[in-house]
């Protein structure tokens, strides 16, 4: 059965633009910022733990990593 002329969309909606991509170094700084804080918990670990500021600052650039990678196109 046809289909009525009031029930045809006779305008298509342009389409959505495609996101810009990201620039290459946010991937890499993702994983450099990634390794900087799993090396300084490690290194924290192996030194006897004694450095609460270290662990913190491993956690830190880890965090900051996920925060990058949310950038990520």
């Amino acid at each position: 059965m046809p289909k009525s002329r009031s029930k045809r969309q006779r305008r298509q909606p342009p389409p959505k633009p495609k996101p810009k991509q990201s620039p290459p170094w946010v991937g890499a700084l993702f994983f450099v910022l990634m390794a900087a804080g799993v090396i300084a918990i490690i290194y924290n670990y192996v030194s006897g733990g004694g450095h609460a500021w270290l662990l913190w600052a491993g956690l830190g650039l880890i965090a900051l990593a996920f925060v990058v990678s949310t950038q990520w196109h």
